[in-house]
């Protein structure tokens, strides 16, 4: 039971860098762009959220605060991220650039920036970059009570975990009421499945693909931070987000573009990739433990394939540019 609930808690941090990543991804897939470069993305969101909380504390000093901190790294992993994604938009939308080529461009610029900035602070820093143990503390501290996280079975697994955990389903269950319930959220979903009828019908197509996407990529960015903050230890690692932005693509896949499957989606490839480590079995190498999630993702779009649901279906949009003149 103990290995069991300690693989559910490792899963849930594993699976918090992903579900911030995927959601992203799900928001910009709904408008009808494919960005492939969720990867570059997140490798900006990590660099610079770690340079906003690092930059913040070597000016305030011994008065820098945990809360605070955390504020600044998202906000500047957001903006990362919109940045990016407000390039791929401008590529895509305006230039009308093929999607798949443009999306692993930007995987390879942001991969490239965010190594850039990360070892451009351990090079002017004179050493690794790293935050204080009290704002290390901040970062990877459990929000809820001791009392309730001692709670036998369930307290570790539903308590102990970061404020980023908790943000990320706040979120999740946000997009699927903005999507479902909202007048702006089915215009959105409308231009995805079908622009050049949006267009018809008085939707400003060109507005709801950049808000979408560059939305969706700061969401994305935040992920990355996460990782570096939490996983990393507040602390660059340039390998360390090497796949997780195309796990993210895969998950968004293995939700079937929900975000509410997001939610336990996430937690079950936080676990898959994080096996190895927990439930070792000797004749089984760690590159098969590794290859799960994608294996897995190939046969849940066989089988949403197969199906006649739409609703389990790509915006029927996707990875297509719209030309208006041919509408």
């Amino acid at each position: 039971m103990t290995t069991l609930i300690s693989l559910i808690v490792a899963a849930v941090t594993f699976g918090t860098v992903l579900m911030y990543g995927t959601l992203g991804e799900i928001l910009t897939e709904k408008t009808g762009n494919l960005n492939l470069g969720v990867e570059g993305i997140m490798y900006m969101g990590g660099a610079f959220g770690l340079a906003g909380a690092f930059y913040y504390e070597k000016a305030a000093g011994a008065a820098a605060s945990g809360p605070l901190a955390i504020i600044i790294a998202i906000m500047s992993a957001f903006a990362a991220g919109m940045l990016a994604s407000l390039i791929y938009s401008f590529l895509t939308i305006t230039l009308r650039a093929n999607q798949n080529v443009t999306g692993l461009a930007l995987s390879i610029f942001g991969t490239g920036v965010g190594q850039f900035v990360g070892e451009f602070m351990r090079v002017n820093e004179g050493g690794y970059v790293a935050l204080s143990n009290h704002l290390k503390d901040a970062f990877s501290a459990a929000i809820f009570p001791r009392f309730m996280i001692n709670i036998p079975v369930v307290g570790n697994i539903l308590f102990s975990h970061t404020v980023f955990f908790y943000i990320a389903v706040v979120l999740a269950v946000a997009m699927h009421f903005f999507l479902k319930k909202t007048k702006t959220g089915l215009y959105l979903r409308a231009v995805g499945e079908s622009p050049a009828t949006s267009d018809a019908a008085g939707i400003n197509i060109t507005g709801y693909k950049y808000i979408g996407t560059i939305i969706g990529g700061g969401i994305s960015a935040t992920g990355g931070m996460v990782y570096i903050m939490t996983t990393a230890g507040c602390v660059w690692n340039h390998e360390g987000l090497s796949g997780v932005g195309w796990l993210a693509v895969a998950l968004v896949i293995f939700c079937i573009w929900r975000p509410l499957n997001a939610i336990w989606g996430s937690i079950i490839f936080g676990a898959m990739m994080i096996m190895y480590l927990r439930v070792t079995i000797p004749f089984i190498p760690t590159e098969i433990y590794k290859i799960l999630p994608y294996v897995v993702t190939v046969i849940v779009l066989i089988i949403t394939s197969m199906t006649n649901g739409r609703d389990k279906q790509p915006p029927a949009s996707l990875g297509n540019n719209y030309f208006r003149e041919e509408r």
